[in-house]
């Protein structure tokens, strides 16, 4: 074993890398999410593959807005790419930087091509900014595709839908555990602008240490910026049924608001190191999301999306 690949196992990936491939850790996650604004659709796939003394397994459910549709499944196999973006659930789920198949049944299936990427940029650091250097976090967060064109299809309970006029999103998280709280939205589909917002944060603790950091990005047409600490000051106030983050940075300001939007979908998630699920993840695949930047006293970027998606561990 490498060096390098030594100091991946601990989650960490040094500057300029590459924190889609798999590190080696108990914890890989994988998560798409399609926005079809005009058909009032998401569809949201999720892979998460742990490791254990038998081997690799993983999770995949597929959810859907408005149809309701919440499917899952655990399959005893699974492997994931240590070169380049890719995971393999069995025959359960494929997916790679520009396809994704996923069969959890006759009633719920999507195979999907992307087209047309803007993926996260070349740059010093990923999604988490300076903190994905640091060995041992108990996680890490990196959304690597901020928006694509989409061809393919989802069957989604008793109709077979097209998603031609989707917008995709992608991010993967990992770690050797998770975090004991978890706040998490992303959105696209704001009238008037091609742009994507997404953000993380939870409580950490690192030996008599802890406290709470939260990351935003935010894509305008080819614009990117991100806002984390120690780069930014940050706060976040979550409760049940909305989420509050505020980042300032030298030149930006930036509040974005979620607000639930009817009752969540429940959705598994696997314990790393254990062949077993648990129900924490309290997803809001349609909810609402106001984003306001400023650089001083101007406005930059003004945005409400009514198909924002909103997640709480507790």
């Amino acid at each position: 074993m490498s060096l390098l690949e030594a100091y991946r196992r601990t989650g960490a990936d040094p500057p300029f890398g590459d924190p889609r491939r798999a590190h080696g850790v108990r914890f890989e996650g994988y998560y798409w999410r399609f926005t079809d604004v005009a058909a009032g659709r998401v569809v949201i796939v999720l892979c998460g593959l742990s490791h254990d003394a038998a081997g690799s397994w993983a999770l995949v459910a597929l959810a859907a807005h408005p149809e309701g549709l919440v499917r899952s499944a655990m399959v005893p196999v699974a492997s994931a790419d240590r070169h380049s973006l890719g995971i393999e659930a069995g025959g359960v789920l494929r997916g790679t930087a520009d396809a994704l198949h996923v069969d959890l049944g006759p009633d719920a299936w999507l195979d999907v091509a992307l087209h047309d990427p803007r993926p996260w940029p070349q740059r010093v650091f990923g999604g988490i900014g300076p903190a994905q250097i640091v060995p041992g976090l108990p996680q890490y967060w990196h959304p690597h595709l901020l928006g694509a064109r989409v061809a393919g299809e989802a069957r989604l309970g008793n109709t077979t839908v097209a998603l031609a006029d989707a917008t995709a999103y992608a991010e993967k998280n990992w770690g050797p555990a998770f975090t004991e709280h978890w706040w998490w939205g992303q959105a696209q589909g704001f009238p008037g602008a091609d742009s994507c917002v997404a953000f993380a944060g939870g409580r950490i603790a690192l030996g008599p240490l802890g406290g709470a950091p939260t990351s935003v990005v935010l894509r305008i047409e080819d614009r990117l910026l991100r806002l984390t600490p120690p780069l930014a000051r940050m706060t976040a106030a979550v409760g049940e049924a909305g989420w509050r983050i505020r980042a300032r940075s030298a030149r930006y300001a930036l509040e974005v608001e979620g607000a639930a939007a009817g009752a969540p979908a429940v959705l598994p998630v696997p314990v790393p190191g254990a062949r077993a699920v648990e129900d924490r993840s309290h997803h809001h695949l349609a909810g609402r999301m106001r984003v306001t930047l400023r650089r001083g006293r101007r406005v930059v970027f003004a945005g409400e999306s009514g198909l924002a998606g909103l997640e709480r561990w507790a």
